[in-house]
């Protein structure tokens, strides 16, 4: 009797282990998720490429938009509800300036457990603010810090939205200088990439002296920016 109690606990912990394990795959994984469409990069033999900011809109946004007007390149923002609400001027400017607006929540929290309703809250709450920066294209998702389980896929899907993920991230996690951004952009992007970078906070201060040169050296390359809904269509 001791024995199979010890072995049905063994196998009860291994199973926890491996739906442990496999539920942070699929949280954290950028090419899968339980329903609706994902899209790390678009399959293309074209050379295009979207540039896509996340957090925000901030202070410093007039900054990013002069860097982006300078470098003559189009970008999609993906901004948060209540940093919108803060500075509704700044999300204003975004939209003016003929970039795209996507939806990164309302607070910023990660959507994994979560339910529905909140789910519904975090994303309506923020195209609503979206829709008040004048922006009348279409509104893609990214989750915040790219992860996501169950209620946020499903209210996505059911919706006939699509998240945006990225396959080049040069920014995050590390304290990269201006050149590692630019160089590991450079070496990692392929045709169809989505870059992602962080340059809405003082933190960011790299990453926005990065723009200027990521774009030159990826047009020398024969590369074309368009937005997430462009690169949709390739």
């Amino acid at each position: 009797m001791r024995r199979r109690l010890l072995i049905a606990g063994v196998l009860a912990v291994v199973l926890l282990v491996a739906v442990t394990s496999g539920l942070y795959l699929v949280m954290n994984s950028r090419t899968f998720q339980v329903a609706g469409r994902i899209v790390p990069r678009v399959d293309t033999d074209q050379k295009v490429v979207a540039l896509t900011l996340d957090d925000g809109p901030s202070e410093r946004t007039p900054e990013i938009l002069k860097a982006l007007a300078e470098a003559g390149i189009p970008a999609t923002f993906y901004l948060i509800g209540n940093e919108l609400a803060v500075h509704p001027e700044q999300g204003r400017a975004i939209a003016e300036a003929g970039h795209e607006l996507g939806n990164h929540s309302y607070s910023h929290r990660r959507m994994v457990l979560v339910g529905d309703d909140t789910v519904r809250e975090e994303i309506e709450r923020t195209d609503a603010e979206i829709a008040k920066t004048g922006y009348q294209g279409p509104i893609t998702v990214r989750p915040p810090n790219g992860k996501k389980l169950l209620a946020l896929p499903r209210y996505l899907s059911r919706h006939d939205r699509t998240t945006v993920m990225w396959d080049v991230e040069p920014d995050s996690g590390k304290q990269a200088t201006t050149d590692q951004i630019v160089d590991e952009t450079l070496a990692k992007v392929r045709p169809g990439s989505i870059v992602l970078l962080h340059a809405m906070y003082s933190s960011g201060a790299a990453s926005l002296a990065a723009i200027g040169p990521i774009a030159a050296g990826l047009r020398a390359r024969g590369y074309r920016f368009v937005t997430i809904s462009q690169l949709l269509l390739n």
